[in-house]
């Protein structure tokens, strides 16, 4: 293991949740319909730190194993729209753009798996949680985009 390149991907994934504090859930989620089977409020944050904690040293394994970059450039993806979709569903409150950016990080999450598998397999199965997780995010994204068809975005004259 690589411990200055873990500790760089663990900032980089602190950065990426930082964004739920940032931007909480509120008044606004609370008033939408929801699926009887959506995690409790008080299970995401657990999720997503330990979700982050295993993509940082999942990125810190590929650095060391060398080889891996197409899958650290699927890593960075990944990171990146962890970081974006946050404010996109819950700052602008735009469900159906969530939907798009959670699609993708699922796809760039596969992309990890995928291409980190020949370099090092424990790495690969680090990120297997966080494919288990958004799939389920993604599904709550579009259950709660056809639950509530009347929800508008956010608008700037609503601030």
């Amino acid at each position: 293991m690589d411990w200055i390149a873990f500790a760089l991907f663990l900032a980089a994934a602190a950065a990426a949740g930082a964004t739920g504090a940032m931007f909480p859930t509120g008044a606004w989620l609370a008033r939408l319909d929801k699926p009887s089977w959506m995690p409790p409020n008080r299970a995401f944050p657990v999720v997503w730190t330990t979700l982050y904690l295993l993509m940082a040293l999942a990125g810190g394994r590929i650095v060391h194993a060398g080889g891996g970059g197409v899958a650290l450039a699927f890593w960075a993806l990944q990171i990146a729209l962890n970081t974006l979709w946050t404010p996109v569903f819950f700052g602008a409150r735009r469900m159906r753009a969530g939907l798009w950016v959670i699609g993708a990080l699922w796809m760039a999450v596969l992309g990890f798996v995928l291409a980190a598998w020949p370099v090092d397999r424990v790495a690969a199965l680090l990120f297997l949680p966080s494919l288990a997780w958004v799939s389920v995010a993604a599904a709550l994204n579009a259950s709660l985009l056809r639950r509530n068809p009347d929800e508008r975005p956010l608008r700037l004259s609503d601030l």
